[in-house]
C-alpha cells in the first residue's frame, strides 16, 4: 500500500478533518448539518461570531473551507457548504447526514 503525499491528498485529508470539526462543533453549539448544507439556509454572522468565540477551531476549519472553495458566503451573506463541501460531507458520513434534497 502506498501512501499519496500529493498536495491535493494533503489538502483532502485538511477538508474532511475541517469538515468532520465543523460538524462536531455544530452539533455541540445547536446547529445541525442542513445549517451549512442547504444552499439556502447557511449560518448568518452573528452564528459565525459566536462559533469563533466558543472555539478557536472553527476559524481555522472555515478559513481552510473558504480558501478551498469547499464553503462561501451565499447571497443572503449565510455561510454554506459549496457544491465540494458537500459532496465531501455526503462521502464521510453517508446520506441523511448530509442530504441536500
Amino acid at each position: 500500500m502506498t501512501l499519496d503525499t500529493s498536495a491535493t491528498a494533503g489538502m483532502q485529508r485538511s477538508l474532511r478533518q475541517c469538515l468532520s470539526n465543523m460538524a462536531a462543533l455544530l452539533y455541540h453549539h445547536g446547529h445541525v448539518l442542513e445549517s451549512v448544507t442547504v444552499p439556502h439556509r447557511g449560518l448568518d454572522r452573528q452564528a459565525i461570531r459566536d462559533l469563533t468565540a466558543a472555539s478557536g477551531d472553527w476559524s481555522t476549519c472555515q478559513s481552510v473551507l473558504e480558501r478551498s472553495e469547499a464553503a462561501a458566503y451565499n447571497e443572503h451573506d449565510r455561510f454554506v457548504l459549496t457544491a465540494l463541501g458537500r459532496e465531501l460531507l455526503f462521502d464521510m458520513f453517508d446520506q441523511g447526514a448530509a442530504d441536500c434534497a
